[in-house]
């Protein structure tokens, strides 16, 4: 099994079925050859639409991360999103846990969503987040959409601090216009 192969199967395990899309926009030719971005509509398990990378972590320059995003509706604008991050990622930014990313807009519009947290899967466990291919081990990533107020308060207080946050108020990540927790 090749490597995006492999990676697909992991997704397949945890998520589903899935389709597979390509942003055909801007230099895409700079990602891995094969980068695709998958799309998993809701199921038994799910109740959300989630899309996911596949290849950001076939570089060796980098860290070897997948990362992924939850919706609560079909939004295909996240295409574009993660195919931009991984681009970011792989050519220079080295991303990885407890980065934040500007999003450069809202993450919907009237969002005041502009900037994803990459944190741990804490909805799919540690079995999803870690996985061995024949090459390298890939850690699996969540990205979830904060407010500028939360990106300084991570920054300032620290990752556990911020999510702590986010529990104490039981964060519904999938509601794009919420409030700032900070």
């Amino acid at each position: 099994m090749d490597y995006s192969e492999s990676i697909k199967e992991h997704y397949r395990k945890f998520l589903g079925g899935f389709t597979e899309h390509e942003f055909n926009k801007g230099p895409v030719n700079e990602l891995p050859i094969g980068f695709k971005i998958l799309k998993f509509p809701p199921n038994s398990k799910r109740n959300m639409w989630t899309y996911a990378t596949c290849g950001m972590s076939d570089n060796l320059d980098v860290n070897a991360i997948e990362v992924h995003m939850f919706s609560f509706v079909e939004y295909d604008f996240l295409i574009e999103l993660l195919t931009i991050i991984a681009h970011y990622h792989i050519r220079g930014g080295n991303l990885g846990l407890g980065h934040t990313i500007n999003f450069g807009c809202p993450w919907y519009k009237d969002s005041n969503l502009e900037y994803g947290l990459i944190s741990l899967p804490y909805l799919d466990g540690p079995i999803f987040e870690n996985f061995q291919t024949k090459s390298r081990n890939i850690q699996f990533l969540w990205i979830i959409p904060i407010t500028l107020n939360e990106k300084n308060y991570k920054k300032q207080m620290g990752l556990e601090a911020l999510e702590q946050k986010f529990d104490e108020i039981n964060l519904n990540y999938l509601n794009p216009f919420r409030k700032s927790v900070i």
